[in-house]
């Protein structure tokens, strides 16, 4: 059984629950990871799922940290999404089911993926030597 939403409301910041829980976007450009480049490892702000190796962060140039591939199987999964009028592909964290942000089919090799995710929908933890 999941989390119940009041307490995700207590364990959240305001725009970490909009996001993650209500699948609402940060503003592009606004992101204090966007422009990270530290080693290490892009985790789930809802519940430390590993989800992104900052060796496969790029700079797309959207306003949103981008990756060209996921940690493992067990990081994310995907779902069409048919909102605000579009058809996209939304990632969410195979963990705790947190909206995290959408995948393109127009990012670099190897993969050819953009995974778009919202700043606020990761926590960062350093490569420890």
């Amino acid at each position: 059984m999941g989390k119940a939403e009041k307490d995700w409301k207590l364990e959240l910041t305001a725009e970490q629950y909009k996001v993650l829980r209500e699948c609402e976007t940060e503003r592009p450009f606004s992101g204090k990871l966007l422009y990270n480049k530290e080693r290490g490892m892009y985790v789930c702000a809802g519940c430390r799922n590993k989800l992104f190796s900052s060796e496969t962060k790029f700079d797309s140039g959207s306003g949103w940290p981008s990756f060209w591939d996921k940690v493992s199987e067990d990081s994310i999964e995907t779902k069409t999404d048919r909102s605000h009028g579009m058809t996209r592909t939304e990632v969410t964290c195979k963990k705790c089911g947190g909206h995290l942000g959408h995948v393109f089919n127009d990012g670099p090799d190897p993969t050819g993926l953009r995974y778009c995710i919202n700043s606020v929908a990761l926590d960062f933890k350093n490569q420890e030597d």
